[in-house]
Protein backbone atom coordinates (compact mmCIF):
# COMPACT_ATOMS: atom_id res chain seq x y z
CA UNK A 1 0.00 0.00 0.00
CA UNK A 2 2.84 2.38 0.93
CA UNK A 3 4.62 1.67 -2.36
CA UNK A 4 1.38 2.26 -4.23
CA UNK A 5 0.77 5.59 -2.47
CA UNK A 6 4.36 6.59 -3.14
CA UNK A 7 3.84 5.80 -6.82
CA UNK A 8 0.84 8.15 -7.01
CA UNK A 9 2.72 10.88 -5.15
CA UNK A 10 5.57 10.65 -7.67
CA UNK A 11 3.08 10.60 -10.53
CA UNK A 12 1.38 13.71 -9.15
CA UNK A 13 4.69 15.53 -8.77
CA UNK A 14 5.68 14.67 -12.34
CA UNK A 15 2.34 15.92 -13.61
CA UNK A 16 2.73 19.14 -11.61
CA UNK A 17 6.18 19.69 -13.05
CA UNK A 18 4.84 19.13 -16.56
CA UNK A 19 2.10 21.72 -15.99
CA UNK A 20 4.65 24.21 -14.67
CA UNK A 21 6.88 23.57 -17.69
CA UNK A 22 3.95 24.22 -19.99
CA UNK A 23 3.11 27.43 -18.14
CA UNK A 24 6.72 28.53 -18.46
CA UNK A 25 6.41 28.11 -22.22
CA UNK A 26 3.20 30.15 -22.33
CA UNK A 27 3.63 33.61 -23.83
CA UNK A 28 1.20 36.50 -23.73
CA UNK A 29 -0.23 37.47 -27.11
CA UNK A 30 1.56 40.82 -26.84
CA UNK A 31 4.86 39.11 -25.99
CA UNK A 32 5.44 40.94 -22.70
CA UNK A 33 7.67 38.06 -21.63
CA UNK A 34 9.74 38.05 -24.84
CA UNK A 35 12.90 40.11 -24.56
CA UNK A 36 13.64 42.20 -27.63
CA UNK A 37 17.25 43.10 -28.50
CA UNK A 38 16.72 46.84 -27.87
CA UNK A 39 14.37 48.94 -25.71
CA UNK A 40 10.73 49.10 -26.75
CA UNK A 41 8.77 52.33 -27.13
CA UNK A 42 5.12 52.80 -28.06
CA UNK A 43 3.39 54.99 -30.63
CA UNK A 44 -0.27 55.72 -29.89
CA UNK A 45 -2.81 55.04 -32.62
CA UNK A 46 -6.56 55.77 -32.59
CA UNK A 47 -8.83 54.02 -35.08
CA UNK A 48 -12.40 52.76 -35.23
CA UNK A 49 -13.07 54.10 -31.76
CA UNK A 50 -10.12 52.25 -30.23
CA UNK A 51 -6.91 53.51 -28.66
CA UNK A 52 -4.07 51.22 -29.72
CA UNK A 53 -0.34 50.96 -29.10
CA UNK A 54 2.23 50.34 -31.81
CA UNK A 55 5.49 48.98 -30.41
CA UNK A 56 8.79 49.91 -32.02
CA UNK A 57 12.54 49.97 -31.48
CA UNK A 58 14.49 53.12 -32.30
CA UNK A 59 18.15 52.14 -32.48
CA UNK A 60 20.73 54.90 -32.99
CA UNK A 61 23.90 54.53 -35.00
CA UNK A 62 26.47 52.69 -32.89
CA UNK A 63 29.38 54.21 -34.75
CA UNK A 64 29.86 57.22 -37.01
CA UNK A 65 26.33 58.46 -37.75
CA UNK A 66 25.81 58.71 -41.51
CA UNK A 67 22.55 60.65 -41.12
CA UNK A 68 20.46 57.96 -42.83
CA UNK A 69 17.65 55.75 -41.53
CA UNK A 70 16.47 52.23 -42.37
CA UNK A 71 13.01 50.99 -41.37
CA UNK A 72 12.42 47.24 -41.02
CA UNK A 73 8.97 45.76 -41.70
CA UNK A 74 8.53 42.20 -40.35
CA UNK A 75 6.66 39.27 -41.88
CA UNK A 76 3.25 37.93 -40.84
CA UNK A 77 4.51 35.24 -38.47
CA UNK A 78 7.09 37.41 -36.75
CA UNK A 79 7.82 40.64 -34.90
CA UNK A 80 10.79 42.92 -34.47
CA UNK A 81 12.65 40.30 -32.42
CA UNK A 82 13.90 38.41 -35.48
CA UNK A 83 15.76 41.38 -36.95
CA UNK A 84 18.55 41.38 -34.31
CA UNK A 85 21.53 40.70 -36.57
CA UNK A 86 20.27 43.11 -39.25
CA UNK A 87 19.79 45.91 -36.71
CA UNK A 88 23.30 45.39 -35.37
CA UNK A 89 24.87 45.42 -38.83
CA UNK A 90 23.04 48.59 -39.88
CA UNK A 91 23.70 50.40 -36.60
CA UNK A 92 27.38 49.51 -36.76
CA UNK A 93 27.52 50.97 -40.27
CA UNK A 94 26.13 54.31 -39.04
CA UNK A 95 22.41 53.95 -39.76
CA UNK A 96 19.56 54.80 -37.41
CA UNK A 97 17.21 51.79 -37.43
CA UNK A 98 13.45 51.90 -36.76
CA UNK A 99 11.79 48.54 -36.17
CA UNK A 100 8.00 48.64 -35.71
CA UNK A 101 5.74 45.80 -34.65
CA UNK A 102 2.73 46.44 -36.84
CA UNK A 103 -0.67 46.74 -35.17
CA UNK A 104 -1.87 43.14 -34.73
CA UNK A 105 1.65 41.73 -34.37
CA UNK A 106 4.46 41.31 -31.85
CA UNK A 107 4.15 43.59 -28.83
CA UNK A 108 1.55 45.84 -30.47
CA UNK A 109 -2.20 45.84 -29.78
CA UNK A 110 -4.17 42.86 -31.08
CA UNK A 111 -7.15 44.86 -32.29
CA UNK A 112 -10.39 43.76 -33.93
CA UNK A 113 -10.36 46.28 -36.79
CA UNK A 114 -10.36 46.34 -40.56
CA UNK A 115 -6.73 45.57 -41.40
CA UNK A 116 -5.37 47.45 -44.37
CA UNK A 117 -1.91 47.88 -45.89
CA UNK A 118 -2.87 51.47 -46.69
CA UNK A 119 -3.70 52.14 -43.04
CA UNK A 120 -0.53 50.43 -41.83
CA UNK A 121 1.56 52.51 -44.23
CA UNK A 122 -0.12 55.67 -42.95
CA UNK A 123 0.60 54.70 -39.31
CA UNK A 124 4.26 54.06 -40.11
CA UNK A 125 4.51 57.39 -41.91
CA UNK A 126 3.00 59.08 -38.84
CA UNK A 127 5.55 57.32 -36.62
CA UNK A 128 8.43 58.54 -38.78
CA UNK A 129 6.98 62.05 -38.76
CA UNK A 130 6.83 62.01 -34.96
CA UNK A 131 10.46 60.85 -34.84
CA UNK A 132 11.51 63.65 -37.17
CA UNK A 133 12.55 61.29 -39.97
CA UNK A 134 11.87 62.88 -43.35
CA UNK A 135 13.27 60.11 -45.54
CA UNK A 136 14.23 56.46 -44.99
CA UNK A 137 15.08 53.25 -46.79
CA UNK A 138 12.35 50.68 -46.23
CA UNK A 139 13.27 46.99 -45.91
CA UNK A 140 10.31 44.63 -45.88
CA UNK A 141 10.41 40.86 -45.43
CA UNK A 142 7.56 38.53 -46.49
CA UNK A 143 4.27 40.32 -45.60
CA UNK A 144 6.44 43.30 -44.72
CA UNK A 145 7.40 43.38 -48.38
CA UNK A 146 3.77 43.98 -49.34
CA UNK A 147 3.58 46.75 -46.74
CA UNK A 148 6.89 48.27 -47.86
CA UNK A 149 5.64 48.28 -51.45
CA UNK A 150 2.43 50.04 -50.41
CA UNK A 151 4.45 52.55 -48.37
CA UNK A 152 6.70 53.33 -51.36
CA UNK A 153 3.65 53.76 -53.61
CA UNK A 154 1.96 56.10 -51.14
CA UNK A 155 5.04 58.01 -49.99
CA UNK A 156 7.70 58.00 -52.73
CA UNK A 157 9.14 61.30 -51.49
CA UNK A 158 9.82 59.77 -48.07
CA UNK A 159 11.22 56.50 -49.46
CA UNK A 160 14.94 56.67 -50.18
CA UNK A 161 15.12 53.03 -51.29
CA UNK A 162 12.70 50.08 -51.36
CA UNK A 163 14.35 46.85 -50.25
CA UNK A 164 12.32 43.65 -50.59
CA UNK A 165 13.47 40.42 -48.92
CA UNK A 166 11.49 37.44 -50.23
CA UNK A 167 8.26 39.45 -50.23
CA UNK A 168 4.97 37.66 -50.52
CA UNK A 169 2.35 39.01 -52.90
CA UNK A 170 4.46 38.48 -56.03
CA UNK A 171 1.44 36.70 -57.49
CA UNK A 172 -2.29 37.27 -57.02
CA UNK A 173 -3.38 34.56 -54.57
CA UNK A 174 -7.03 35.21 -55.47
CA UNK A 175 -6.39 33.65 -58.87
CA UNK A 176 -5.60 30.16 -57.56
CA UNK A 177 -6.23 29.95 -53.79
CA UNK A 178 -9.86 29.05 -52.96
CA UNK A 179 -11.62 31.79 -51.02
CA UNK A 180 -11.81 31.23 -47.27
CA UNK A 181 -13.85 33.53 -45.07
CA UNK A 182 -12.17 35.21 -42.11
CA UNK A 183 -14.34 33.11 -39.80
CA UNK A 184 -13.23 29.86 -41.41
CA UNK A 185 -9.60 30.98 -41.34
CA UNK A 186 -10.07 31.78 -37.64
CA UNK A 187 -11.11 28.16 -37.03
CA UNK A 188 -7.93 27.03 -38.78
CA UNK A 189 -5.74 29.40 -36.76
CA UNK A 190 -7.25 28.05 -33.52
CA UNK A 191 -5.74 24.65 -34.33
CA UNK A 192 -2.18 26.02 -34.23
CA UNK A 193 0.27 24.40 -31.81
CA UNK A 194 4.00 24.68 -31.27
CA UNK A 195 4.43 21.42 -33.18
CA UNK A 196 2.35 22.61 -36.16
CA UNK A 197 4.35 25.85 -36.21
CA UNK A 198 7.60 23.88 -36.24
CA UNK A 199 6.45 21.64 -39.09
CA UNK A 200 5.35 24.67 -41.13
CA UNK A 201 8.65 26.48 -40.60
CA UNK A 202 10.63 23.34 -41.45
CA UNK A 203 8.71 22.68 -44.66
CA UNK A 204 8.19 26.25 -45.85
CA UNK A 205 10.88 28.59 -44.58
CA UNK A 206 14.27 26.87 -44.41
CA UNK A 207 16.27 24.56 -46.64
CA UNK A 208 17.94 22.89 -43.63
CA UNK A 209 16.55 23.00 -40.10
CA UNK A 210 18.98 24.19 -37.39
CA UNK A 211 18.62 24.15 -33.59
CA UNK A 212 18.80 27.95 -33.38
CA UNK A 213 15.53 28.21 -35.30
CA UNK A 214 13.73 26.70 -32.29
CA UNK A 215 13.63 30.17 -30.71
CA UNK A 216 11.28 31.25 -33.51
CA UNK A 217 9.06 28.27 -32.72
CA UNK A 218 9.16 29.02 -29.00
CA UNK A 219 7.73 32.47 -29.61
CA UNK A 220 5.19 31.67 -32.32
CA UNK A 221 4.13 28.46 -30.61
CA UNK A 222 4.20 29.87 -27.10
CA UNK A 223 1.21 32.13 -27.66
CA UNK A 224 -0.97 29.10 -28.45
CA UNK A 225 -0.93 28.27 -24.72
CA UNK A 226 -2.21 31.70 -23.71
CA UNK A 227 -5.75 32.12 -22.43
CA UNK A 228 -5.99 35.04 -24.88
CA UNK A 229 -4.96 32.86 -27.81
CA UNK A 230 -8.44 33.08 -29.44
CA UNK A 231 -7.93 36.84 -29.83
CA UNK A 232 -4.51 36.23 -31.39
CA UNK A 233 -6.04 33.66 -33.75
CA UNK A 234 -8.82 36.03 -34.77
CA UNK A 235 -6.34 38.79 -35.60
CA UNK A 236 -4.19 36.30 -37.53
CA UNK A 237 -7.26 35.40 -39.59
CA UNK A 238 -8.06 39.05 -40.21
CA UNK A 239 -4.54 39.77 -41.46
CA UNK A 240 -4.69 36.64 -43.65
CA UNK A 241 -7.76 38.19 -45.29
CA UNK A 242 -5.86 41.47 -45.72
CA UNK A 243 -3.07 39.69 -47.62
CA UNK A 244 -5.53 37.74 -49.76
CA UNK A 245 -7.79 40.67 -50.65
CA UNK A 246 -5.23 43.50 -51.06
CA UNK A 247 -2.65 42.48 -53.71
CA UNK A 248 0.16 44.80 -54.77
CA UNK A 249 1.30 42.66 -57.70
CA UNK A 250 -0.47 44.86 -60.29
CA UNK A 251 1.19 48.05 -59.06
CA UNK A 252 4.89 47.20 -59.28
CA UNK A 253 5.04 49.16 -62.55
CA UNK A 254 4.13 52.32 -60.61
CA UNK A 255 7.05 52.21 -58.15
CA UNK A 256 9.17 55.33 -58.59
CA UNK A 257 11.96 54.75 -56.06
CA UNK A 258 15.21 52.76 -56.37
CA UNK A 259 14.35 49.14 -55.59
CA UNK A 260 16.39 46.04 -54.75
CA UNK A 261 14.99 42.52 -54.36
CA UNK A 262 16.80 39.97 -52.18
CA UNK A 263 15.58 36.51 -53.13
CA UNK A 264 16.29 33.12 -51.56
CA UNK A 265 15.83 30.94 -54.64
CA UNK A 266 14.59 27.87 -52.76
CA UNK A 267 11.63 29.75 -51.30
CA UNK A 268 8.28 28.23 -52.23
CA UNK A 269 6.02 30.25 -49.94
CA UNK A 270 2.35 30.44 -50.91
CA UNK A 271 -0.22 32.19 -48.73
CA UNK A 272 -2.96 29.60 -48.29
CA UNK A 273 -0.69 26.76 -49.43
CA UNK A 274 -2.60 24.18 -47.38
CA UNK A 275 -5.69 24.78 -49.53
CA UNK A 276 -3.92 23.43 -52.62
CA UNK A 277 -3.12 19.89 -53.70
CA UNK A 278 0.57 18.93 -54.01
CA UNK A 279 0.30 19.17 -57.80
CA UNK A 280 -1.18 22.67 -57.54
CA UNK A 281 1.44 23.76 -55.02
CA UNK A 282 4.18 22.93 -57.50
CA UNK A 283 2.79 25.52 -59.93
CA UNK A 284 3.08 28.53 -57.63
CA UNK A 285 5.37 30.15 -55.09
CA UNK A 286 8.44 29.55 -57.24
CA UNK A 287 10.64 32.42 -56.11
CA UNK A 288 13.50 31.56 -58.47
CA UNK A 289 11.08 32.66 -61.20
CA UNK A 290 8.91 35.17 -59.32
CA UNK A 291 11.91 37.22 -58.24
CA UNK A 292 13.11 37.81 -61.80
CA UNK A 293 9.57 38.46 -63.05
CA UNK A 294 9.00 41.05 -60.33
CA UNK A 295 12.33 42.79 -60.90
CA UNK A 296 11.39 43.14 -64.57
CA UNK A 297 8.14 44.90 -63.60
CA UNK A 298 9.74 47.53 -61.36
CA UNK A 299 11.48 50.32 -63.30
CA UNK A 300 15.24 50.12 -62.76
CA UNK A 301 15.01 47.41 -60.09
CA UNK A 302 17.98 45.25 -59.18
CA UNK A 303 17.82 41.68 -57.93
CA UNK A 304 20.24 39.77 -55.70
CA UNK A 305 19.62 36.02 -55.56
CA UNK A 306 20.86 33.54 -52.98
CA UNK A 307 21.46 29.89 -53.80
CA UNK A 308 20.41 27.18 -51.33
CA UNK A 309 18.35 29.63 -49.30
CA UNK A 310 14.66 29.77 -48.47
CA UNK A 311 12.20 32.36 -47.22
CA UNK A 312 14.30 34.20 -44.60
CA UNK A 313 17.78 34.97 -45.95
CA UNK A 314 18.64 37.29 -43.05
CA UNK A 315 18.36 34.30 -40.69
CA UNK A 316 19.40 31.39 -42.90
CA UNK A 317 22.45 33.06 -44.45
CA UNK A 318 22.97 36.13 -42.22
CA UNK A 319 26.50 37.05 -43.34
CA UNK A 320 25.76 36.79 -47.05
CA UNK A 321 22.51 38.71 -46.65
CA UNK A 322 24.11 41.47 -44.56
CA UNK A 323 26.90 42.00 -47.08
CA UNK A 324 24.33 42.24 -49.89
CA UNK A 325 22.12 44.62 -47.90
CA UNK A 326 24.90 46.99 -46.88
CA UNK A 327 26.22 46.97 -50.43
CA UNK A 328 22.77 48.01 -51.69
CA UNK A 329 22.42 50.98 -49.36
Amino acid sequence: MIKRNLFFVVLFLCASMAVKAQQADTLSITLENVKYPYPIKFFNVSTEGQDLRMAYMDVPAAKMNNGRTVVLFHGKNFGGYYWTNVIQALSNRGFRVIVPDQIGFGKSSKAFIHYSFHQMAQWNKALLDQLGIQKASILGHSMGGMLATRFALMYPEQTEKLLLENPIGLEDYRRFIPYVSTEDQYKTELKSTAESVRKYYQSSYFTVWKPEYEELVRIAGGVTNSTDFPRWAKVAAMTFTMIYEQPVVYEFYNIKVPTVLFIGKEDKTIVGKGLLSPDQQALYGQYRLLGKQTAAKIPGAKIIEFEACGHIPHIEIPTEFTVALLGSL
